[in-house]
């Protein structure tokens, strides 16, 4: 099955002390290559979610957005009782001096600098917000599973009917072949029998033919034909495997159009011109979904 490398996916879950939300999001490349976005709190799960990400994605640019927010409890923040005495010794006396006996607000002298400070662990944070992490990421990448094969599929049905469409071209081609051979061979005999009548030159006729069947040699697009059929039946097992094939399929790609480029130069037909032309629109085509297949 033909998977796409582009493709979208994003799930949220959330318990009571924890919530996280992750998108994720792939680009066409020859590699994989990946990028995790708002990890700066829990940068030890990198390698984690890389990880998971792997078993789902082979090639692409991949980016996850990934948003962890954590419910606020007490035991998370401390006051730190040596500022905040120190604010206040500063406070009275700078009241003193300037004559003001009004004490301040309890909760204006919490807001300032260095008061409240927040308990953190990066690494137990991070130990105890993986297992929802991992969950929500591997719903995300599901979906965003799901999303590629069903384009996969398109690109499948999609690929199918250009390979027929050569397949159709390549067969006419093979049915005009042997008349483009004979047609250059008496051609070639007649202009070389006038050219030795012309300058009354005799020449074994073993050895005329000989040389007529070298230069007709240059014609003969049988082997091409061969190997084209034999690329578009690799193409077509290369779409049943269960993984997808999209490195093997690029290849046969370009060996699809070399077959066809070679045929069309060799031959020197108009009508095996014009069915070439189809041929490597169609190839074109195919060239361009290739791209996206994973």
């Amino acid at each position: 099955m033909l998977l796409s490398m582009t493709g979208y996916g994003d799930a949220h879950l959330h318990t009571e002390e924890i919530s996280a939300s992750v998108e994720v999001r792939s680009v066409n490349n020859r590699y994989f290559k990946l990028a995790v976005r708002g990890i700066e709190l829990f940068s030890g799960l990198e390698s984690q979610i890389e990880a998971v990400t792997r078993k789902f994605i082979n090639r692409g640019t991949v980016t996850i957005n990934l948003r962890v927010r954590q419910v606020a409890t007490a035991d998370r923040y401390r006051i730190d009782s040596a500022v905040l005495k120190g604010y206040l010794h500063q406070i009275h006396e700078l009241g003193s001096q300037v004559g003001l006996t009004e004490t301040p607000h309890i909760d204006s002298v919490l807001q300032l600098p260095g008061v409240v400070q927040e308990n953190t662990d990066t690494d137990d944070e991070s130990i105890n917000a993986w297992p929802l992490i991992e969950k929500v990421l591997h719903t995300a990448l599901e979906k965003f599973d799901a999303m590629r094969r069903h384009e996969g599929e398109t690109t499948t049905q999609d690929l199918r009917n250009n390979l027929s469409l050569i397949a159709q071209h390549l067969e006419s081609i093979e049915a005009k072949a042997p008349e483009v051979v004979s047609g250059y061979r008496e051609r070639m005999s007649d202009r070389v029998n006038k050219v030795l009548e012309e300058f009354d030159v005799t020449v074994d006729p073993a050895t005329l033919l000989r040389e007529v069947a070298i230069f007709t040699d240059r014609v003969n697009i049988s082997e091409e034909i061969v190997r084209l059929k034999s690329h578009l039946g690799q193409f077509e097992m290369f779409l049943t495997q269960k993984e997808s094939t999209g490195r093997k399929l690029d290849f046969l790609t370009q060996e699809l159009f070399r077959e066809t480029n070679t045929i069309g130069s060799k031959a020197n037909d108009a009508e095996i011109a014009k069915a070439v032309v189809e041929m490597k629109t169609a190839i074109e085509k195919i060239r361009e979904q290739v791209q996206n297949i994973e």
